[in-house]
């Protein structure tokens, strides 16, 4: 039996087919979540008050030298100190042969005696002369020839004053004592030895020990750019400059100097000038000609800001920057003006200001524009 066509029947399907359709399409793709915000260390600036050292190498001199000459010829019979010790100023040193100049001596005293003599008989006869005149029983030229004899006698004592005083000081130089005090060297001659007066030859030297000089060169460039930041207000430097002492083995001496003097005349070959600081050295730990480095307080910036070296880069162009994180939390570059380290931070002379917040950790991990978080680096 044929089953008759129903158009209901045809639209009910019809509707199920697209139902059907419907269902197996696929929903819409999820919009992609945002990526976490990376997570920084960061340092707050401050101001604060800054010493600006310089160290600088040099060597160190004695604070005074002398090397110990004759002033008179003879044969050295004895020496009367012991090498390498500490001795005073005028210790005898040498005894030298003294008979010819104490017999020189002995004959100038007695010329002096003569001398005083002579000058006895010329006032007698001076006064005689004066009391003869007065009742005309001499003559004008017996009057005068007593007079001139009198002055020749003066000046004939005199003469031989002066004689003796010159025999007893070249008797007191065959006895060679210490110009000055201080640390005396090896001795380069020895009893029995002739010496001259002033010969080239030092017999020895004799070094002033404590304190001791340090002479240290700076370039003349660092020393103006140093000025202007003082005459600016920059910088603010006392009238005393302490001078911190490196030993060779780099240890610090435990005895700070002080900056006495800067050379006037700079070094044309190396562009430098030297500069000389004072140190105490009363355990002798410092001997001439060691090589030091001295430690310079060159002065005081009152508002200083220091960022860790860690947080400092350069670029391809050599511009000095570091990464700073604003008040949306989102990096910005910023490129920074550093003067010198100290310790391990720099210390900015233009690009940043107190309240900054410096990128010190996590640097790898972020780049200018991105949002970040923050904490408080160790």
């Amino acid at each position: 039996m044929r089953v008759p066509f129903r158009p209901v029947f045809l639209v009910t399907l019809l509707a199920s087919a697209l139902l059907v359709g419907c269902d197996k399409q696929e929903a819409p793709a999820a919009a992609p979540k945002e990526a976490p915000a990376q997570e920084v260390a960061i340092v707050t600036l401050k101001a604060q008050e800054v010493t600006l050292h310089r160290e600088l190498s040099g060597r160190t001199h004695p604070f005074l030298i002398a090397e110990v000459r004759p002033q008179v010829s003879g044969i050295v019979e004895e020496r009367l100190f012991t090498e390498g010790a500490l001795v005073e100023e005028n210790q005898p040193l040498y005894q030298l042969d003294n008979a010819l100049y104490l017999a020189e001596l002995n004959s100038a005293k007695a010329s002096l005696q003569r001398a005083k003599a002579s000058l006895s008989s010329a006032q007698r006869v001076a006064k005689r002369a004066k009391s003869l005149r007065a009742t005309g029983a001499i003559s004008q030229q017996g009057y005068d020839d007593a007079m001139t004899g009198l002055e020749e006698a003066e000046a004939s004592l005199a003469v031989a004053e002066a004689t003796v005083q010159s025999r007893q000081v070249t008797l007191g130089n065959a006895r060679i004592t210490a110009p000055i005090s201080g640390r005396i060297s090896i001795s380069t001659v020895t009893r029995g030895a002739l010496v001259t007066a002033n010969q080239p030859q030092a017999l020895t030297t004799i070094q002033q020990l404590d304190p001791l000089y340090i002479d240290v060169n700076q370039s003349s460039n660092e020393w103006l750019r140093l000025q202007r930041q003082l005459e600016s207000g920059a910088l603010s430097r006392s009238e005393d400059v302490d001078v911190i002492i490196t030993l060779e083995d780099g240890s610090e001496y435990p005895h700070p100097g002080r900056m006495t003097l800067a050379d006037v005349t700079v070094n044309q070959s190396t562009g430098s000038f030297a500069l000389r600081a004072e140190v105490p050295n009363p355990d002798y730990l410092l001997l001439p000609g060691m090589y030091v480095r001295a430690r310079i307080n060159m002065g005081t910036r009152e508002n200083g800001l220091l960022v860790p070296q860690r947080s400092v880069a350069r670029d391809a162009r050599g511009d000095t920057f570091v990464m700073l994180v604003n008040g949306s939390n989102q990096v910005e570059r910023r490129t920074i003006v550093v003067n010198q380290t100290i310790g391990d931070q720099w210390l900015v002379d233009s690009g940043v200001e107190p309240g900054d917040r410096v990128v010190v950790a996590g640097l790898q991990k972020i780049r200018p524009g991105a949002t970040v978080t923050t904490v408080k680096a160790e």
